[in-house]
């Protein structure tokens, strides 16, 4: 379980970019390096955490932890690629925001950024190599890509993914690429079966009980219901961390000044691993008392949901997925995976990051260095950062 914790823990100090960053972090930790899973295997995890809500790419990293070494391994694997985010933020909250506003900082996240657009355009082009070989899957990618660009939106995303499915259950299973791969079970049975274990019945029960909990029950208590907010928001976020902000200006917001609430929301982009740990830094400042207790439950209440639903949904999405009818449709909807990954590439990753040629010319290179030198990522994010500050300082 420590080395499970390591792997995630040095993965937080350096998954800056976003969710979809984070994919690509992944990607190349576990299906390339490690090869823990195949790339068939990690773009169901990928596929599976669009449709649930709750941070994405924190769910992708909690499954993989979870199937390595189960709810303990699940557990490791999130607190390894959380805690670096919840302990800069706190920090944050305890001190002040001053340091954003460094030069040698920013030149620093500048940097990260742009290793962000070289990890996510890998993934994305290593992907839809494996999974848009078809003619028919190349255009669900494409459209997909479209669609996420032109209404970016969590319901676009399903939509795309559902429409997706539909288009690859109405053709042959015989026409599905050989990427594709039934994996055999050890039983037939068993994995046809849609039986819930007890485990996964109590995720969901617990999942269930604290949401109408978390909507329905009256409370003047102020931990309470901080509790209660946090967790009704982490139950209703599709589509990853940008979506979190105006769900948590809905439910808190009003117990902050808008410069207080916004300066968290800032800090959150800037920091590495999942932006979901927003909620560590609103809970610090909403429960002034005990500040880290506040910190940590709120970071746990967001977190929770997707995490119970990824437990209750998980085996059963693997076993579904490898029925013989549904292959057509998990082909499909890989290859919308990749749609979505590519329209993530440009937006909020490239745009947010590229802003005039230099910047492109360290893309360019670093896409090079990645794809034919194969450095370690240590040595990536070393050489952006210290690219990044030349470029801030050169530049600004």
């Amino acid at each position: 379980m420590f080395d499970l914790f390591k792997i995630f823990f040095l993965l937080g100090w350096v998954s800056f970019g976003g969710p979809a960053a984070h994919i690509g972090y992944f990607r190349t930790a576990f299906v390339e390096k490690r090869q823990w899973l195949t790339e068939s295997e990690y773009a169901q995890l990928i596929a599976l955490s669009q449709f649930l809500p709750g941070p994405g790419s924190s769910q992708i990293g909690f499954s993989i932890g979870y199937q390595r070494g189960g709810l303990l391994g699940g557990i490791a694997a999130f607190l390894g690629f959380t805690t670096p985010s919840i302990a800069l933020m706190i920090a944050i909250a305890a001190f002040s925001q001053q340091w954003l506003d460094n030069t040698w900082i920013q030149g620093v996240i500048h940097g990260l950024k742009l290793l962000a657009v070289v990890v996510v355009f890998d993934a994305t082009y290593t992907m839809f190599k494996q999974f848009c070989q078809h003619k028919r899957h190349q255009a669900l990618c494409v459209f997909t890509t479209c669609v996420c660009l032109l209404w970016p939106s969590a319901i676009s995303q399903i939509i795309c993914l559902v429409i997706a499915a539909g288009i690859g259950y109405f053709y042959n299973a015989t026409s599905i690429p050989n990427t594709v791969t039934k994996h055999p079970a050890s039983n037939t049975s068993t994995a046809n079966s849609i039986n819930l274990s007890l485990s996964e019945k109590l995720a969901l029960t617990l999942f269930v009980g604290l949401f109408l909990f978390s909507i329905s029950w009256p409370t003047t208590n102020m931990l309470t219901s901080m509790l209660q907010d946090f967790f009704s928001a982490g139950s209703l976020v599709f589509g990853g961390g940008h979506v979190v902000l105006p769900l948590l200006q809905s439910t808190v917001g009003s117990q902050l000044s808008n410069d207080t609430f916004m300066a968290g929301y800032a800090a959150a982009q800037a920091m590495p691993g999942p932006m979901f740990t927003f909620a560590t830094y609103l809970g610090y400042v909403l429960l002034p008392n005990m500040p880290i207790i506040g910190a940590l439950l709120a970071t746990l209440m967001i977190f929770l949901p997707g995490f119970l639903l990824i437990i209750g949904l998980l085996k059963q999405w693997q076993n579904f997925s490898q029925r013989s009818h549904v292959l057509p449709m998990v082909a499909g909807v890989n290859a919308a995976v990749v749609g979505l990954l590519m329209a993530a590439l440009y937006q909020p990753i490239f745009v947010s990051a590229v802003g005039h040629s230099l910047d492109m010319l360290v893309v360019v290179s670093g896409i090079f260095v990645l794809r034919s030198i194969k450095v370690p990522i240590i040595a990536l994010v070393t050489s952006f950062a210290t690219v990044g500050c030349g470029i801030s300082v050169f530049t600004y």
